[in-house]
């Protein structure tokens, strides 16, 4: 990769840079008070996240307060259960539910082809967004693992997991069916973000925690293989970001086995145990602050971003959060945390 090419996109082919280029996961989201406003003019949170006007500013407002050295689309991963015909919705304060599939004795999905029509105001907020940002930011594309994906239509909601674990181990054919449903559709949706001007891709694991060495292989790493090998099928060679989430002891085994090109890391998995594995030194690292720093500032904060600075260093890294940024954080601390991670304090 060119050293003309974004930070971090050079990062993401191995290379090390200091000091690291930093985006936050959610980093458009409610503890702006802009995005609040933005958010009143949708109906829906599924509303919002279809209209590529309000997606496109969403993008671009933390984008005006901190020089972040990359945009993500906004959208939910929740789209592609939608799209393939599962009504879901959202309720305020509670989280996301869906019609839960656990229920049902026949499970029953719309084809791809529907689908991706659905999910067109999706590819068409990727290429406003695309255009509408400044030079040399680069745009990263993202969709949930099928594994969390599956729990939300299983259980028809997030929570504790338990009900899903139960329907894997009780309708194993039914399951593992919807999870190659879900990679297939997964891979021809991060496909379209890339045809339509995504440079970069995040498959967001959130639900990787407690399952046994045996669920994991199943339920994490084949499905997600799969999709990372539907994706490179269909000519898609952009770097791949995978997050599992709470996937602990296993998650060397997903660096290796799911054919991710880098690897975010969670905030309870320290840098020295992947370093440490047989975790390639090229494949890059993403993480790994608390996002209660955020919320806390000050001395904790500044050494948080220390701690994490120095874990990573010597290797190819990204800084970010270790899960998602909460809507207690303040513009004023992520102000804080960039500046610190620039040097610029």
């Amino acid at each position: 990769m060119a050293a003309g090419q974004p930070a971090l996109l050079r990062v993401l082919t191995g290379e090390r840079l200091d000091p690291p280029p930093i985006w936050i996961m959610r980093q458009a989201g409610r503890y702006l008070p802009e995005y609040r406003e933005l958010r009143k003019r949708a109906k829906s949170f599924l509303d919002f996240c279809y209209s590529p006007a309000l997606a496109t500013e969403a993008v671009l407002q933390p984008l005006r307060r901190f020089p972040l050295d990359a945009a993500i689309l906004f959208s939910d991963i929740l789209v592609v259960p939608d799209a393939l015909g599962r009504k879901v919705w959202f309720v305020e304060g509670e989280g996301p539910r869906l019609e839960p599939l656990i229920v049902e004795a026949a499970w029953r999905f719309d084809d791809s082809e529907r689908a991706l029509q659905r999910l067109a105001p999706v590819y068409e907020a990727v290429e406003r967004i695309k255009g509408a940002l400044p030079a040399g930011t680069p745009l990263i594309g993202f969709c949930g693992a099928p594994w969390t994906v599956a729990t939300y239509m299983l259980q028809g909601e997030g929570g504790e997991k338990d009900r899903a674990r139960r329907a894997a181990y009780e309708r194993p054919a039914d399951v593992d069916r919807l999870l190659e449903v879900l990679a297939d559709i997964s891979a021809l949706h991060l496909n379209e973000q890339v045809k339509a001007g995504a440079d970069c891709l995040q498959i967001f694991e959130s639900w990787a925690e407690g399952l046994s060495p045996a669920l994991f292989e199943r339920l994490v790493i084949k499905p997600t293989r799969r999709l990372v090998e539907r994706l490179r099928a269909l000519g898609c060679a952009v770097p791949v970001i995978g997050f599992p989430r709470g996937a602990g002891a296993q998650t060397e085994t997903y660096a290796l086995q799911t054919g991710v090109t880098a690897l975010g890391v969670d905030t309870q998995t320290p840098a020295s145990f992947l370093r440490g594995g047989q975790t390639s030194a090229a494949m890059a690292l993403q993480g790994n602050l608390d996002p209660q720093l955020l919320v806390v500032g000050g001395e904790a904060l500044e050494k948080g971003v220390r701690d994490v600075v120095e874990s990573f260093r010597n290797a190819p890294h990204i800084f970010n959060l270790g899960h998602g940024i909460t809507p207690e954080a303040t513009p004023e601390n992520v102000a804080r945390l960039v500046a610190l991670v620039k040097g610029h304090a």
